[in-house]
């Protein structure tokens, strides 16, 4: 399943709510969150161990956020990476 995430704050239950190999796109102001030194960092480095979670370049950019500051892990993609993942995971979930 793929989980599109708009959410800011991240709402911890969505992320709980993820089963094994759920693919997480996180988009808008819901990168705010991926940050190295934010309060998310431990959560997300535990979800990446049965979770691929994704950001989209972007909205990092429009925000200033560097790669580099970012939770280790997190792939970044363009649209066309969002809408392969759109085709590869046939069951999407929004969280607004």
């Amino acid at each position: 399943m793929l989980h599109l995430i708009f959410q800011s704050p991240i709402d911890i239950a969505v992320l709980d709510r993820m089963g094994s190999g759920d693919v997480a796109v996180f988009l808008e102001n819901a990168v705010l969150g991926l940050l190295q030194k934010g309060k998310f960092a431990n959560l997300l480095n535990n979800q990446l161990n049965m979770n691929r979670l994704c950001v989209l370049s972007e909205d990092i950019e429009v925000r200033g956020i560097l790669t580099s500051e970012l939770v280790s892990g997190l792939e970044v993609i363009d649209y066309a990476g969002l809408v392969n993942l759109t085709v590869e995971n046939p069951l999407i979930m929004s969280w607004c």
